[in-house]
């Protein structure tokens, strides 16, 4: 029997049934965009304690969705923050397109523009890196290497394009519709969006992702989108997901 999926947020409550369950004695915390909101992420990590705390449960699970950095003032923090929740905690934390873009930078694929168009100043300020006019990508290359600490670095190499548990298949920004969940292209995965935003298609798994901002978690028979664009709101959004139940922390 489907049991209710129960939404509490600041913005609204509400109520739908879903098709699709955790393993038995398992719950999921997934966490949406955090673009640079250490303080916000702080305060998460203290909401999901407190919640294991008063409901104890057999196998806890933190899936972070990607974009830690960018825009929001403070990515270096929030990577050091999720470096250790994935220590201590054994967080999986997916790739976003943010951080595939740092990636492509780092790895000379790409120049700075595309990149800065979508809010890198903030995270080379974060890292103490102050851009000035006429900085060539390779002097920007250059520093960010030289400033990037081994364990960032790491925590990049650590990240995942999706994880599925249960009925559950978590992206950062959703799966192409038509196309096995095994068989999706780690491209869609970090990128797509009004194709599988405007789906109803059964993607036989019930996706949880992020990547287009919503003014509070956005729940569809097929997906749910918990980015509640957190560096301009102040809501950063978390997710509970126990057996067929959602709740909002």
């Amino acid at each position: 029997m489907v049991e209710p999926c129960t939404m509490q947020s600041p913005h609204r409550a509400t109520s739908r049934p879903i098709a699709a369950s955790t393993p038995a004695e398992t719950r999921i915390y997934a966490v949406g965009d955090i673009h640079g909101r250490a303080d916000l992420l702080m305060e998460t990590f203290a909401r999901i304690d407190d919640d294991l705390r008063r409901r104890p449960v057999a196998y806890a699970v933190e899936v972070y969705l990607g974009d830690y950095i960018d825009r929001g003032p403070h990515s270096s923090t929030v990577i050091d923050a999720l470096a250790v929740r994935m220590i201590r905690n054994g967080a999986i934390c997916l790739r976003g397109n943010h951080e595939a873009l740092m990636e492509r930078f780092l790895r000379s694929e790409i120049d700075f523009e595309p990149w800065q168009q979508l809010g890198a100043a903030q995270t080379f300020a974060s890292y103490g890196i102050e851009l000035r006019k006429g900085d060539t990508s390779t002097a920007l290359r250059r520093l960010l290497h030289i400033v990037l600490p081994p364990t960032h670095e790491l925590f990049l190499q650590c990240l995942k394009d999706s994880y599925c548990c249960g009925d559950f298949f978590f992206a950062h920004a959703g799966v192409r519709p038509g196309v096995a969940i095994e068989r999706q292209n780690a491209n869609d995965l970090i990128w797509i969006r009004s194709e599988f935003l405007d789906s109803d298609h059964d993607h036989g798994k019930f996706i949880v992702h992020g990547h287009t901002p919503v003014p509070h978690p956005d729940i569809r028979h097929n997906r749910i989108n918990i980015d509640t664009g957190a560096w301009k709101t102040g809501t950063l959004t978390c997710a509970a997901i126990e057996g067929t139940a959602i709740l909002i922390l």
